[in-house]
């Protein structure tokens, strides 16, 4: 059975969820949401994906993740939130490095859309940024009807890669569900430079609900592939998240 905790701030209740998943596994992921929520959002973070998520619901790593530090945000926007962490049996280095294009990580999201399409009835979308995309896109491929997402948004999504499939060149062409991506034009990172977009948009050319929203601004500090950069839309989080937000409830959240 599920167990949580949970703590009360001045702007929602959050709680830490640990559900089965593989034999003797658990996916653990912190679940906020409004009262009355119009879909569901699994935001997956990027870099080894290790959150180390704490029982009182603090992070061991990553806190400054674009879609970590945004996850009140689009609980603002009226969706219900899971930010996933690795599952029990990943809890060391690597982390998700190496797994994200697995069957068992797929498995255990599986488990987790399950969880939340039985909490609520709202649609569920996966959104992912940067490494995070690569989860995304890999788990919406395998995963079909009731069983997968009603929808994927990926932001800062990986394009290029020499060491494992960046998300051009996993079948995204067959995805049947709408896909919303998210990037940066002036993101630096090597791996997600906006110039290579056009591989990805070509790739999703036959999906009609699919659409690319570029964004400029902001400010950029530090590794042009960490969270404080153009990649993690410094200076630009609530209208990035008001724009996905829009956009997920404005295609009927994941209805055609």
């Amino acid at each position: 059975m599920p167990s949580f905790c949970s703590w009360t701030s001045a702007q929602s209740t959050a709680q830490v969820i640990d559900i089965p998943t593989r034999a003797g596994v658990t996916q653990r992921f912190l679940y906020l949401a409004p009262a009355e929520p119009k879909a569901t959002v699994v935001l997956f973070a990027g870099g080894h994906g290790g959150l180390q998520i704490a029982k009182d619901s603090g992070f061991g790593w990553g806190r400054n993740n674009f879609l970590v530090r945004t996850r009140q945000m689009f609980a603002d926007q009226g969706l219900a939130v899971a930010v996933i962490d690795a599952p029990s049996d990943r809890q060391h280095p690597p982390f998700l490095s190496g797994f994200r294009q697995s069957q068992a990580h797929a498995a255990d999201v599986k488990a987790v859309i399950a969880w939340l399409k039985e909490k609520s009835s709202q649609p569920v979308w996966l959104v992912g940024t940067s490494r995070g995309t690569q989860s995304v896109a890999h788990v919406a491929t395998q995963l079909t009807g009731n069983d997968g997402p009603d929808g994927i948004v990926l932001t800062s999504t990986i394009l290029t890669d020499p060491k494992s499939r960046p998300v051009p060149d996993m079948p995204v062409d067959n995805l049947k569900i709408p896909v919303l991506v998210v990037h940066h034009e002036h993101d630096a990172c090597r791996h997600c430079l906006f110039s290579d977009m056009p591989r990805l948009m070509d790739k999703l050319a036959v999906n009609p609900r699919k659409e690319l929203i570029s964004m400029t601004g902001g400010a950029t500090q530090g590794d042009p592939c960490e969270a404080m950069a153009y990649h993690g839309f410094n200076g630009l989080e609530r209208d990035a998240v008001a724009r996905m937000a829009s956009w997920i409830v404005g295609r009927g959240a994941g209805k055609p």
